[in-house]
């Protein structure tokens, strides 16, 4: 699939992106550990999401739905799982499988875990290092790359571990084993990140300790079934967020969007560019603080990132170096290494990229230098097999002074189904085809 986008226009109206990606896999993963039955409403029926369910399907675990975004998860509790018949194949899901391994190096069945060409060339060390350490044996392919296979029964133990560099993921998985591990287990980050994981099993009534960067929780507890309402995703909105910032003529409200302060880093960047975004009808769902997101047509200027909002953004980063495309001066990056090991390597992707465009950009090992320019050129983009590549080059045409082609664009649906019609009805000029 390739989108065809003509050049300018504006994005204006109301809008709901699809539920947060990164609360609806952990709804599926904690309702099926949990004692009750949980119901999800808002969850992302998305190809990443959708091979968690699968997942646990394959473990024996009853799921009902999605439909129109509902889904209901019979929990069988902490032991209740059982040995799937076949690899479980999470496609495209890095957060799927990193997550899994914490949960499955616990269970007293083998299991093996693999993905498509892509996930497959994704580096698991960073979990596969701290599971071992607790007592886990899990074998790879060669460089720490999936298929993983997690040997069954093994005894775990609770430990310190103090993150290398600040990865959700790698806590999260950490956390994950310590349910099934003797003693305490305890995870130090050197920056923030995203809490889901932690705000979700305080909501299945799992105690957790918070000491400033450290949290902990003790094995041998209980999750118990609650109701969990998924937030608009902010690393979908995100992409209207740039968009109506850099369209003149832009004023578009993005309803129910998800702003936990672990992952505002994109909407703080953006504000430092010079961005016009308004936070209305602030609430609380589920633990989780919700607003509708008003963003407006406004000149951005560069700036050279905060370290510290780099975690609170590093999905979003992408679509925000099409912001800085835009922008008066210079924008720099550093301390985003993680960008080399996502779906692709996104820094040189998105420098390639830049540069058909007609931006004068420096890559750096962990970041990028990049020069506003007036005016965005058009041509034909490789994603490299990356939704979020996809959807940034198809908000780069509301700048362009060419129509933009951009090629395999099938992967969009693993975190965004529906983004065409979405982004046409607010005026991007998009249409998808076969390439």
């Amino acid at each position: 699939m390739q989108f065809n986008l003509n050049p300018g226009g504006a994005l204006t109206g109301t809008l709901r992106v699809p539920g947060d990606k990164s609360i609806s896999h952990r709804a599926i993963m904690l309702g099926a550990l949990a004692q009750g039955t949980t119901r999800v409403r808002g969850f992302l029926e998305g190809e990443d999401a959708l091979a968690t369910v699968a997942a646990f399907r394959a473990m024996g675990v009853q799921i009902d739905g999605p439909a129109d975004g509902e889904v209901t998860v019979h929990g069988v509790g902490l032991h209740g799982l059982r040995a799937p018949s076949a690899a479980l194949d999470l496609g495209n899901a890095g957060t799927g499988m990193r997550l899994l391994c914490g949960l499955l190096a616990g269970q007293p069945f083998d299991s093996e875990l693999t993905g498509d060409a892509s996930l497959r060339s994704r580096p698991m060390g960073r979990v596969i290092d701290p599971l071992s350490a607790m007592g886990a044996q899990i074998e790879s392919a060669a460089g720490g790359r999936p298929p993983l296979r997690i040997r069954g029964g093994r005894r775990l133990h609770g430990m310190h571990y103090e993150l290398p560099m600040a990865s959700a993921q790698v806590k999260s998985c950490v956390l994950l084993a310590g349910l099934y591990s003797e003693g305490e287990t305890s995870v130090t980050e050197p920056a923030p990140t995203r809490d889901h994981t932690e705000r979700m099993l305080g909501g299945f009534g799992y105690a957790l300790r918070r000491d400033g960067a450290t949290v902990a929780l003790r094995g041998g507890g209980e999750l118990r079934a609650c109701d969990i309402d998924v937030p608009a995703d902010i690393s979908s909105a995100a992409f209207f967020l740039v968009g109506a910032s850099i369209a003149p003529g832009s004023d578009l409200t993005l309803q129910h969007v998800g702003i936990n302060p672990t992952r505002t880093g994109v909407i703080n960047i953006l504000r430092q560019m010079g961005a016009d975004i308004t936070l209305d009808n602030e609430r609380e769902v589920g633990g989780e603080p919700v607003a509708d997101l008003r963003v407006r047509h406004a000149p951005l200027h560069g700036i050279d990132i905060p370290l510290e909002q780099v975690p609170l953004a590093i999905d979003e980063f992408p679509v925000l170096f099409v912001a800085a495309a835009c922008a008066r001066g210079t924008t720099r990056l550093r301390g985003a290494q993680e960008l080399r090991v996502k779906e692709s390597d996104r820094i040189a992707a998105m420098a390639e990229g830049l540069a058909t465009l007609g931006v004068d950009n420096q890559v750096l090992d962990d970041g990028i230098i990049i020069e506003g320019a007036t005016q965005l050129g058009g041509g034909e983009f490789r994603t490299f097999g990356d939704h979020r590549i996809a959807m940034s080059f198809a908000i780069a045409a509301l700048r362009a002074s060419e129509p933009i082609t951009v090629l395999d664009c099938q992967h969009v649906a693993t975190s965004f189904p529906g983004f065409v019609p979405l982004a046409a009805r607010a005026g991007l000029a998009v249409a998808a085809a076969d390439d």
